[in-house]
């Protein structure tokens, strides 16, 4: 091993959790947040990314990782995009970063999985593709908000047309 190698493995953290802990530490206290003990940065940064005081002390000491659902938030809060917060901080692979930049979309279409099943009666495919239909709008109204309750719409039944 080279000298240089060595070097680099002293500096770089042996965990998962130890590496996202130092390229947050380092992008808070650039984005502003004093992180020296008591002096509230930390409180701050939890406030931010709402998160608790104890969940963001663990996190920058490396002890865990935040939860996934915390992750982009913590990237707007310390002035990093998502795929770098990500990366830098041995969450994903820069392979892997590549591929969600390039979305993820199933090669089956809704018309070949009921080739796939053995579905050809006519009207039993319609009626599954009108539930996958209103499936997937379901799916996107509840993106933007709670799914309305099935009163006063029929019970949810789908209507089909002959």
């Amino acid at each position: 091993m080279q000298p240089t190698e060595g070097a680099a493995e002293a500096t770089t953290p042996s965990t998962p959790a130890r590496r996202f802990g130092a390229v947050v530490h380092e992008a808070a206290q650039r984005a502003g947040y004093d992180l020296t003990p008591g002096s509230g940065g930390r409180l701050a940064l939890a406030r931010d990314t709402g998160m608790s005081a104890s969940a963001v002390g663990r996190m920058l000491r490396g002890e865990t990782l935040p939860r996934p659902s915390q992750f982009e938030r913590i990237a707007q809060v310390v002035h990093l995009g998502l795929h770098e917060l990500l990366v830098r901080g041995g969450v994903i692979s820069e392979d892997s970063a590549n591929d969600l930049s390039q979305g993820v979309r199933s090669p089956i279409t809704p018309e070949g999985a009921l080739d796939a099943w053995g579905v050809t009666h006519p009207m039993i495919r319609k009626f599954l593709l009108a539930s996958i239909d209103q499936a997937i709008s379901l799916q996107r109204e509840s993106e933007r908000g709670p799914i309305p309750s099935d009163e006063g719409r029929g019970g949810g039944a789908v209507h089909m047309q002959r």
